[in-house]
């Protein structure tokens, strides 16, 4: 009979018995050798928008030796705020953006048929499409839904009192008792003002409503009133760190509020939401939330309510920065990492913006996409089975440390300011964002950021993806004066600078019946010019310029008498160094003679530069210009040549 052995019977293996504990110095000493004298931190140490640098490699000594000893559900709550998970993770939240009472409801029964657990309903009072902020609008859309199994999130900008009066009603018609409401009014003044500039009323007495709501809200355990929003600081380019300065501050804030309304921090944290945007950088977006967490655990605990931030509610949305207008299919890749990241991060709702969302009002399939990219990650990939998944890991545990001690810096240059409302009046927020914002579109425009579908890879022609475009608010519609007026944020997608290449593009070709273009000049094999060739086609179709392409020329006369048969006034060359070395000059020179009035060559020309233009080179295309100027250039020069 053979006999069974237990696993803790089994023998011990030392993996690394026999060989040498290498250092850190000895890994340091091969890389450099490999890099054949290049430069280690130039080559391998990046660093992110916020200054905090990302080495190619984390040991045990590289993150605080108390995250070690951290557990899920305990302070500071970095690995979250429970200490184990019963459910698949997190509430599957549906964005909701529709006027029609009716038409809301049909799409709303669909979502929660489809998968969605959560809904988040958008007012026309948050300055676009909405349902009105009226009883009757929220009780049809909201018809048919389970309410006290589906939380619902109001996003009614400055009418929150409104939306918050309505739900209420609504749940008191439905017939449920205060413990039994699950949502989140979401009233966030503060946020409101930073996005649009401005406040009806005076921002004492926004901040008075908004506290009033959680005052209220007491008896709802499942109900939170206020909202401390990254969202909008995001959109405006804020880098990870300064988002959660700006939530930080405006936690404080409303903190504040509460208090002078009677409700202590204990009572009062519950009942502010924290929400952050979740982008395509997974490992930032996961660090940020793990950093949320502690940082929001330092206010509280200094305000002796530490515990309470166990109570509390993280949500997300995929970031709308981030979202493209062409070839939106790239999309989904970007929502699919974003929702990855804020699971894995903890976050206990995400939203999923549908893949069409910059086009305009999402569709059926739209929808759908947008709900099957959480159900995949939950009840497939099993994302929120886990607590915490990336704990333990150095690097993320250091870049952690790093996002939180930054913040809270920030966190207390905007309450030296007087706190986050005189930091928005004086413009210091919106000029700390907008510095950021500028470097990161720079970075863009050079290429040592690339956007895949937009400045990488991009697609010509057309997409095949229509949309009903988003409704304008009537620019005849009367307006009252504001009581309250700051700098607003400047609210730009990542895309947008290149989206205006391709729209002027579009424009030409509408103009003249044929995009611009330009005629490759490609000289030698295939082996010979690919790169080059390759390169440029992608480069300039980032500006909507077509490219007329072959498998190469064996002479510059045969590039000369293609060029000549296409019919193109503009033309680039292209091939390796030796072969420019040999041909390029003249090349430049029998192509302007026949007619090209724009000569372009791939890379850089070195100390060749002046004796190429004076055979005809215009203008010289390589890694590192800013492309949408140097495309934009080029789209008047083809322009003013046909």
């Amino acid at each position: 009979m053979t006999q069974t052995v237990l696993p803790d019977q089994m023998p011990v293996t030392a993996l690394a018995e026999g060989f040498s504990l290498a250092d850190h110095a000895q890994w340091v000493a091969l890389v450099e050798k490999s890099l054949k004298g290049g430069d280690f931190e130039k080559r391998l140490v990046s660093r992110t928008a916020d200054g905090i640098r990302i080495d190619p490699l984390y040991s045990r000594a590289s993150s605080r030796l108390q995250a070690a000893t951290e557990l899920p559900g305990i302070a500071p709550f970095t690995r979250g705020t429970t200490a184990g998970r019963t459910d698949l993770g997190w509430a599957i939240c549906q964005f909701i953006a529709e006027g029609d009472p009716k038409a809301a409801n049909k799409i709303i029964l669909e979502d929660l048929e489809g998968g969605a657990t959560a809904l988040a309903l958008q007012f026309d009072s948050a300055g676009g499409c909405g349902l009105p902020v009226t009883k009757t609008a929220l009780a049809t859309a909201l018809d048919g839904v389970l309410l006290d199994i589906c939380p619902v999130t109001l996003v009614a900008g400055e009418a929150y009192v409104e939306a918050a009066v309505a739900m209420n009603a609504v749940w008191d018609d439905r017939g449920f008792a205060p413990a039994q409401r699950l949502g989140h009014l979401s009233a966030d003044p503060l946020g409101w003002l930073a996005m649009t500039g401005d406040l009806a009323k005076p921002l004492d007495r926004a901040m008075a409503d908004a506290a009033q709501l959680a005052v209220a809200a007491q008896s709802s355990p499942h109900v939170t009133a206020l909202v401390a929003d990254g969202h909008p600081y995001h959109a405006a380019g804020a880098s990870e760190a300064q988002e959660l300065a700006a939530v930080l501050a405006t936690l404080v804030a409303y903190l504040r509020a509460c208090e002078a309304e009677g409700l202590a921090p204990a009572d009062a944290l519950p009942k502010i939401a924290i929400a952050l945007a979740s982008d395509a950088d997974q490992f930032s977006t996961i660090a940020k939330f793990r950093a949320a967490r502690r940082l929001v655990w330092r206010v509280a605990d200094a305000c002796g309510a530490g515990d309470a931030v166990a109570r509390m509610h993280f949500a997300s949305a995929t970031a709308w920065r981030m979202m493209a207008k062409r070839d939106p299919w790239t999309n989904m890749l970007r929502t699919t990492m974003a929702c990855a990241a804020a699971a894995l991060g903890g976050a206990h709702q995400i939203t999923v913006l549908p893949y069409t969302f910059a086009l305009g009002k999402p569709d059926r399939m739209a929808r759908r996409m947008a709900r099957n990219t959480q159900l995949v990650l939950m009840e497939e990939s099993s994302l929120g089975r886990v607590v915490d998944p990336a704990g333990g890991s150095w690097y993320v545990e250091k870049l952690t440390d790093d996002m939180a001690a930054k913040a809270w810096a920030l966190f207390q240059e905007i309450e030296a300011e007087g706190g986050m409302a005189a930091a928005l009046a004086s413009g210091h927020v919106q000029g700390r964002i907008a510095a950021v914002a500028d470097a990161r579109t720079k970075a863009i425009a050079t290429g040592r950021v690339e956007l895949t579908g937009v400045s990488a890879f991009p697609k010509l022609g057309d997409d095949g993806i229509t949309a009903e475009p988003w409704p304008r608010p009537s620019p005849d519609a009367a307006t009252a004066t504001p009581a309250v007026t700051v700098t607003p944020l400047r609210m730009i997608r990542l895309a947008e600078p290149f989206e205006a290449l391709r729209d002027a593009a579009d424009a030409h070709t509408l103009r003249t019946g044929t995009p611009p273009t330009i005629f490759l000049a490609s000289l030698g094999e295939i082996a010979d010019h690919t790169l080059r060739s390759t390169w440029i086609k992608n480069y300039l179709a980032a500006g909507g310029i077509a490219v007329l392409a072959s498998d190469g020329y064996a002479t510059p006369e045969a590039a000369v008498a293609a060029f000549t048969a296409s019919g193109a006034r503009a033309t680039c060359i292209c091939s390796s160094d030796t072969l420019y070395a040999a041909h390029a000059e003249a090349t430049a020179k029998a192509l302007k003679a026949a007619g090209a009035t724009l000569v372009l060559m791939a890379g850089r020309p070195g100390e060749r530069e002046a004796a190429l233009k004076a055979a005809g080179v215009d203008h010289f295309l390589f890694a590192g210009l800013d492309a949408v100027e140097t495309l934009g250039g080029l789209q008047e020069k083809i322009a003013g040549s046909t």
